[in-house]
């Protein structure tokens, strides 16, 4: 896939994702002013209240990971609030590292370089991210992985087979970026750490 294939495939990530936003923020808009009638709430109201925190995290995540990325910057809070709202209730934590504001791009391969290792513990563990000497390193730690070989082969040989899952797109999509960005991909794992550095 050729740079331009890349950009538009951003493009229409970031249009997805900001029309989705806008409805997603109307329903919470909505629960909140039921909440605020003098109703008690019930388990029905809870549940869609944790569905659309869910999705409403999820859909500023993929806005980064899968959008066009631009030149700005996100500062630490913005990040940090994306993956605490994405990892809330979850198995998995992620720390993230960096203190300085990012350049979007950078977050961007950083965020699909976090679901690549998310791939690799699907029975929850530990993410931690840094950035030092212009060098991210993933980190994650696990009393049990699963690591799906050929998926993280392709990281490095950057070379994505025809029936990649619509789930598996971080794998192709990283290489290419990080090629773009002159970084070179390195993975490192055991039986219960995973690492990927760019």
């Amino acid at each position: 896939m050729g740079q331009s294939n890349i950009n538009l495939a951003a493009l229409i990530g970031s249009r997805i994702c900001h029309d989705l936003i806008s409805p997603i923020g109307a329903i919470n808009n909505g629960l909140e002013l039921l909440g605020m009638s003098g109703g008690t709430p019930g388990p029905e109201i809870d549940l869609i209240q944790e569905s659309v925190g869910n999705a409403s995290a999820r859909i500023r995540f993929f806005r980064i990971a899968f959008g066009a990325a631009g030149e700005q910057m996100m500062g630490r809070a913005e990040v940090v609030s994306i993956l605490d709202d994405l990892m809330d209730g979850g198995r998995l934590t992620v720390a993230w590292g960096p203190l300085d504001p990012q350049p979007r791009g950078e977050v961007r391969m950083a965020f699909l370089a976090l679901q690549c290792l998310e791939n690799a513990m699907p029975y929850g563990g530990r993410i931690e991210v840094s950035h030092e000497d212009n060098m991210w390193l993933l980190h994650g730690e696990a009393d049990k992985l699963n690591i799906d070989e050929p998926l993280w082969t392709i990281l490095t040989t950057k070379d994505a087979p025809t029936d990649l899952r619509p789930a598996q797109v971080q794998f192709a999509l990283l290489p290419m970026l990080t090629e773009d960005a002159g970084r070179r991909l390195a993975t490192e794992m055991s039986e219960t750490q995973v690492k990927l550095r760019f």
